[in-house]
């Protein structure tokens, strides 16, 4: 590194005379070799020790600030990696904390430490720094990505939806104001949010109002909303769990009132049971007797009342190969029926763990539609007013109940909504058939030999709530059959006697595992890609083009990289050509995220060394059990981790003399956006492979359209004050919203095309010099209307011929949307420039005015 000095201001002056001049020399001595040794210590290597050495040169000389400021930061960072990967955390802050009383403006540093922040998992901490880079410099791009990727995780998108859903907030308010005019005289509000049932509360007259939330990101939020609603003094907010709340310590009495929309989709996911059996028993006063014409003011209720929930089982394609493997070979790969592939919501079923047992969807926006394949039945009923009915619902046996079918189709799931009745007048419906912002639970259905149903058969389950879920299990299906009742059982359905006929079949048999399935469970996009059979086609004629072209003696294979017959008869081919059993096997990495089997695709195309990235251990299992089960030999497929010293560093030779064949990359994430780092990763790459060889993918094309769609913005943002009936909310949530959505299915979005697809930006693996940072693309206007959006998706080119589209049916990629702060009115023949820029992974889309 180059030494660099500094001149000290006065440091060739002639000597003052006294005591203040000799000080003034001792710290120019002091400062100049503070920094000599600091850039001594960067030589070697030594941050800790350069930082130290920095941190007293501005102390000593504040006025060098400027002039060491880059090379201060560098030093901070590298000596910030090193505390992190001894987990010297503690260490690490106090260096940051340090750094900033230093450089309290340096919006750099303020994104730095949030970035360390975030890692660890302290999310609020981070968006709050993030937040300060970004007011420091809006244009600073790594804070601003830094930010959007928090804020999603800080508030939820459900609270814009929420918020903007004008019907939802009427119904609560005209429920609270009825119970606060009848006397109510203090409310506690569970689950804050932004404030605003506490607000409806306080605006109905309600003498008393205090507010909890958890979160510190939305309690803050709430304090803002409050103040700029003129209620700061008359809504007490607490930042604490409803659970810790005490009385006098937090709230000085009993309340009349508690309001509360702690529900999801599943109703009971947010642990509104256990919240209101605490409120019950220590925070609200006595439940009013029932069936006695009294006055509200010394008795407790709360807001809901009560909610009934309804099932249905519905034909889903779309549910059914997010959750259920479908296929039995896939590139000429046989699947082996001994590995049982399911998704969390059947591992859930008998896992130690507390896992969400079911997946959200609106199934008004679901690909492809639904069909329902029984009437709507009532499952159960729960009243939030009465304690012992709360306390039940945990211990009480499971309740069984029968569905008939009335419509023949394929069961993919029971799909659970509810109506929440605030009081006997009011409620809220979270069903598929109404326009709300909610959406459905979906307990998919999984390991039962058939799934055919037809009308007449019955759908049986039971249904229950455990640790704070509602649980559906046990599904199996009754059919009637010459005049027989034959039952089709849920291989995972649990119980004391599932677990009693287990262990007597141990007993009676020497060994177990010979005829037992291999559980392998996915994440529902992981069994996406696995039904994807384009996806998988395509790479195995693109992978069998490399190799061909790279085999020496490819004259004497029989490969037909056209999709017919593309498997090879290694056998036939080794034994006409013996150099296979001599040269060196080709090298193939696929370091793509999640469970895949393109190694074992790549290991049929020829002599290949295949390697794959997939770190657990059932997955692990489950592809050498599929590599047996096509005659692979053991050593043609390895797991990369297992060979790396450093798994930090993924990309590297196979071996020290040896260079890669195929590097197989993800490029697009599921959500629709592009891969963090994945340019980074190419250019590693493209150092790793031999001549011939090949990234795949090798160029990414980014499509988008103009499109109106007023779905879009109600997601996005709340539109000022009239869906939040007046009060000021919309400018403080606001500045969570971020500019894209992801997972979006764009065939079902409601939305309104007003241009044809454009070719919005090219990312070359391979490449590199043919990409452009900055690029400006004319649209033409289609249709006359107003722009609020612009969705996007890609096409991820193998090579010249060969692409997949993420868009597709078949694709296990969702889509994403720019959607513009401000819509802008065109007309048929208008012409808009975009403008498209691409920093690291970010890609921004704006409209050039």
């Amino acid at each position: 590194m180059e030494l660099i000095f500094f001149k000290m201001p006065n440091s060739n002056a002639k000597s003052h005379r006294g005591h203040r001049g000799g000080q003034e020399a001792g710290r120019c001595e002091l400062v100049s070799r503070s920094l000599q040794s600091a850039q001594h210590c960067l030589e070697d290597q030594d941050f800790g020790t350069a930082y130290a050495h920095y941190l007293l040169v501005l102390n000593l000389a504040p006025e060098l600030k400027n002039d060491v400021r880059e090379t201060f930061q560098f030093t901070l960072f590298k000596w910030a990696e090193e505390l992190a990967s001894l987990a010297r955390i503690q260490d690490l802050f106090n260096c940051y904390e340090q750094a900033l009383e230093l450089f309290p403006n340096d919006e750099i540093i303020c994104n730095s430490m949030g970035e360390h922040l975030f890692r660890m998992g302290f999310r609020d901490e981070a968006a709050g720094y993030f937040h300060k880079a970004l007011k420091l410099n809006p244009d600073f791009a790594d804070a601003k990505e830094n930010f959007y990727r928090v804020a999603n995780w800080l508030v939820e998108r459900w609270h814009f939806i929420m918020l903007n859903d004008i019907n939802r907030n009427l119904i609560y308010q005209k429920a609270i104001e009825k119970v606060v005019r009848s006397g109510c005289r203090a409310v506690l509000d569970i689950g804050a949010g932004t404030g605003i049932l506490s607000m409806f509360a306080k605006k109905a007259g309600a003498p008393c109002v205090y507010a909890c939330e958890l979160s510190k990101t939305m309690y803050e939020l709430a304090c803002d909303v409050v103040a700029a609603n003129n209620m700061e003094g008359e809504i007490k907010l607490l930042h604490m769990k409803s659970l810790d709340l005490e009385i006098p310590k937090h709230i000085p009495e009993r309340v009349s009132l508690v309001v509360t929309e702690t529900v999801d989709a599943g109703l009971f996911g947010e642990g509104i049971v256990e919240s209101l059996i605490h409120a019950w028993e220590h925070l609200l006063l006595q439940p009013k007797p029932k069936n006695q014409d009294i006055g509200t003011e010394d008795y407790g209720q709360v807001i809901p009342a009560g909610a009934i929930v309804f099932v249905m089982a519905v034909e889903c394609k779309e549910i059914r190969r997010h959750h259920r493997v479908g296929i039995q070979e896939v590139a000429c790969v046989h699947l082996a029926e001994t590995v049982e592939f399911c998704s969390p919501t059947r591992a859930s079923v008998n896992s130690e763990e507390t896992i969400e047992p079911y997946t959200t969807e609106k199934l008004s926006r679901v690909p492809g539609g639904y069909m329902p394949l029984s009437e709507p039945f009532q499952a159960m009923t729960v009243d939030f007013n009465n304690l012992e009915e709360l306390k039940s619902l945990a211990t009480r046996k499971p309740s069984k109940i029968s569905i008939p079918v009335t419509q023949g189709g394929v069961l993919d799931a029971i799909v659970v909504w509810f109506v929440l009745q605030l009081d006997d007048e009011h409620s809220l419906s979270t069903s598929p058939s109404e326009e709300t912002c909610w959406e459905q639970a979906v307990y998919p259905v999984q390991g039962l030999p058939d799934y055919s149903m037809k009308p007449g058969d019955t759908v049986m389950m039971e249904v229950c709530c455990k640790d704070c879920y509602l649980r559906i299990q046990k599904i199996s299906v009754s059919t009637s059959e010459y005049g027989m009742d034959i039952e089709r059982e849920n291989t995972l359905a649990s119980g004391n006697e599932a677990e009693l006929c287990s262990a007597l079949a141990s007993l009676q048999t020497t060994s177990t595992s010979d005829g037992m399935g291999q559980e392998c469970m996915l994440e529902s996009t992981e069994i996406a890609l696995l039904n994807n059979v384009p996806y998988h086609e395509c790479f195995n004629a693109a992978i069998g083009k490399v190799l061909s072209s790279l085999i020496p003696t490819r004259e004497s294979l029989s490969m037909d990289v056209d999709g017919h017959d593309r498997e090879m008869n290694f056998e036939k081919s080794q034994n006409k050509n013996s150099s296979y059993t001599t040269h060196d096997p080709l090298y193939v990495l696929d370091v793509s995220e999640g469970f895949s089997i393109l190694p074992i695709i790549a290991g049929k195309l020829g002599p290949v060394k295949a390697y794959s990235s997939v770190e657990k251990e059932q997955h692990q299992i489950a592809l050498n059990i599929i590599s047996e089960a096509n005659h692979f030999p053991k050593e043609t497929l390895e797991f990369w981790l297992s060979h790396l010293e450093d798994e930090s560093v993924v990309l590297q030779r196979p071996k020290s003399d040896k260079l890669w064949s195929i590097i197989i990359l993800d490029v697009i994430e599921t959500s629709g956006l592009i891969q963090q780092e994945v340019m980074e990763k190419a250019a590693i790459s493209r150092c790793l492979l031999h001549s011939g060889g090949k990234i795949f993918p090798q160029y990414v094309v980014m499509y988008g359209m103009l499109v109106e769609s007023q779905s879009l913005v109600l997601e996005s943002a709340v539109q000022g004050t009239e869906p939040t009936l007046g009060f000021n909310i919309a400018p403080f949530i606001n500045q969570f919203k971020v500019p894209v959505r992801v997972f979006l299915d764009l065939a079902t979005l409601p939305c309104v095309p007003l241009s044809k697809p454009a070719d919005l930006l090219r990312l070359d693996l391979m490449n590199p010099y043919l990409n452009s940072s900055n690029r400006e693309v004319k649209v033409q206007v289609s249709k006359s209307g107003h722009v609020t959006a612009i969705p996007f998706w890609y096409h991820v080119h193998l090579d010249e011929d060969i692409y997949l589209d993420t868009s597709s049916d078949s694709s296990h990629w969702k889509q994403a949307a720019v959607v513009l702060d401000k819509p802008i009115q065109v007309q048929l023949g208008d012409e808009l420039v975009l403008n498209i820029q691409h920093y690291k992974s970010n890609v921004s889309i704006t409209v050039k005015q």
